[in-house]
């Protein structure tokens, strides 16, 4: 008897063991990984909070939710027009200039959006770059009053909009690079002009792409704070700063950044749900079929290069030019500064955040296709909404969550505190990066997933590939180039991203982007120039370096 309880006890064993699902369990801690400084945020939800929430209510709550929205709506207005407008003019037509500017606008990337504010409040100030520039070809004159001004509301759209405008511009180029050329004559074939192809079968079939991109532009303009701060304007992100920095009211800033969570969800939601079952993946299966370009000539192409220019030129060339303007009239500023120090610890945090991102979010997406399960899809979707939580909330959330992890969990077991491990170092940071940035890592392998067809996961079942195999020898060969691209736009965002650094980093220990905070805030901008300068040329490279293998048309 004892033995036939030993056998029923082991084969219920081994088959619960032959069940365990370990990509399941893989994607269920990553995403719950991600999730705790959200949890964070959200349990601080429910603390009390200072007298600093009844005098926001009564006086600039309204004003900060109505200033949000609206500098939304028009950066996701002129994101839309600029990125999806130059993907399909450089994916769908040749016209001199086309190489170079289908990855030379993926430039924009390099710069921040408070570079770009700087850099537009000095051009078109009083006595500023534009003034000094009319003064010595024409004499002096009353050029201030003719000279247009791009402050508040309308200059940090410009400013915001500009740089991050390259979401939806190489998502949407991808997408339209793998879009199957047979829907694209079929449509020719049935009488339909190239305005009516683009609005109903190229944009339509784009559609996954683009939404990761406007969301990934959502977020970002929901969670700034260096341009809108600097014209001025303010938002639900002033309120959160505000809150914690001048009143010390964490718990109200988290309650702020609650309702951004709240937002972002609710579109990630509305959009699962009206996309419902549609396909976006090629269904045939010969491959995919090299489009022809058309070919411009006369003004069309003309039209084509002067938009592709103007947008090159405003997007990267007018800050460029206007921080290198600074450091040539102030080059004393450049003895300043230990630029090897700098640029060592700057490719240090972007070569160890690159890698786990990207680890994390290929084995969390795979996770999640293989399953299937409903559950790890809300836990995704939730986690991605970090992205969504400003720099210096999340940074707080986890000082938050390892002080309390060190002062309940840590104690009770009687081991050595793991503050100094997390907090004030290189670790910590990049698990806030992990955090911060898993949304970006995680849309745009997603995206790449949408153009695989579940039917190439059965075939390779059926002939024996196990689904590790699978993963490294079919899907990781085929995102490639995904892979190369999401690792751009880690490494451009962490070189960027300034309150998590600054919060969370070492002792003396500075990148370019801290650098040029500290010189900003000292009212030092002609100073701050020269890190903002090296942070545009080391993006820069880094595009560079991979543009020619990313976006080649083979």
């Amino acid at each position: 008897m004892k033995h036939d309880n030993k056998s029923l006890v082991k084969q219920v064993f081994d088959y619960s063991m032959k069940n365990i699902n370990a990509w399941y369990i893989s994607s269920f801690f990553i995403s719950l990984l991600v999730a705790i400084p959200i949890l964070t945020v959200f349990a601080s939800f429910f603390e009390d909070t200072s007298n600093y929430f009844e005098i926001l209510k009564n006086t600039f709550l309204y004003e900060y939710i109505f200033n949000s929205f609206t500098l939304l709506f028009g950066v996701l207005i002129l994101t839309f027009i600029i990125g999806v407008g130059c993907a399909y003019l450089v994916s769908f037509y040749d016209f001199p200039g086309v190489k170079f500017f289908k990855w030379a606008l993926i430039l924009s990337f390099a710069v921040p959006a408070y570079i770009y504010a700087y850099s537009l409040t000095a051009f078109f100030e009083n006595y500023g770059t534009l003034f000094s520039i009319l003064k010595s070809l024409f004499g002096d004159g009353e050029y201030n009053k003719s000279i247009p001004k791009f402050d508040g509301m309308f200059g940090a759209v410009l400013s915001i909009s500009f740089s991050l405008f390259g979401y939806v511009y190489v998502l949407t180029r991808a997408s339209f690079h793998y879009q199957s050329h047979n829907l694209i004559e079929l449509g020719q074939n049935l009488g339909f002009s190239k305005r009516k192809s683009l609005f109903s079968i190229i944009l339509p079939s784009a559609r996954p792409a683009i939404v990761a991109g406007l969301a990934l532009v959502a977020m970002e303009t929901l969670s700034d704070f260096g341009a809108v701060s600097f014209f001025g304007i303010s938002t639900l992100t002033t309120g959160i700063y505000n809150a914690w920095l001048a009143f010390d009211d964490l718990a109200f800033a988290n309650q702020l950044s609650f309702f951004l969570l709240i937002f972002i969800l609710g579109l990630f939601v509305i959009e699962n749900i009206s996309r419902k079952r549609a396909q976006y993946h090629s269904p045939t299966r010969g491959g995919i079929k090299v489009k022809k370009k058309y070919n411009l000539t006369g003004m069309r192409a003309s039209g084509a290069f002067a938009i592709c220019f103007v947008v090159f030129f405003l997007s990267f060339l007018f800050p460029v030019l206007q921080m290198f303007y600074w450091t040539i009239i102030f080059p004393k500023n450049i003895i300043d500064l230990n630029i090897l120090q700098l640029l060592l610890n700057t490719i240090y945090l972007v070569f160890f955040s690159s890698i786990v991102l990207l680890i994390f979010s290929f084995l969390s997406n795979y996770g999640n296709r293989v399953t299937k399960s409903k559950f790890l899809n809300f836990l995704a979707t939730f986690s991605i909404t970090g992205y969504a939580i400003p720099g210096v909330i999340l940074a707080v959330a986890f000082i938050t969550f390892i002080a309390w992890f060190d002062n309940t969990i840590i104690n009770f077991f009687e081991l050595k505190s793991i503050k100094r491990i997390f907090i004030g170092s290189t670790i910590g940071l990049v698990i806030v990066y992990f955090v911060r940035f898993y949304s970006l890592a995680y849309n745009g392998i997603k995206t790449g997933y949408e153009r695989i067809n579940r039917s190439i996961d059965e075939s390779s079942y059926l002939l024996g590939y196990s689904k590790l195999k699978t993963f490294i020898g079919i899907h990781v060969p085929y995102l490639r180039n995904s892979v190369f691209l999401i690792g751009i736009l880690i490494s451009i965002e962490v070189i960027k991203e300034l309150p998590i650094t600054l919060i969370l980093r070492p002792f003396n220990f500075e990148t370019f982007a801290t650098t040029a905070y500290v010189y900003a805030s000292q009212d030092l901008l002609e100073a701050a120039a020269v890190p903002s300068l090296f942070l545009i040329l080391i993006a820069s490279s880094f595009i560079l370096i991979t543009s020619r293998y990313i976006l080649k048309d083979q």
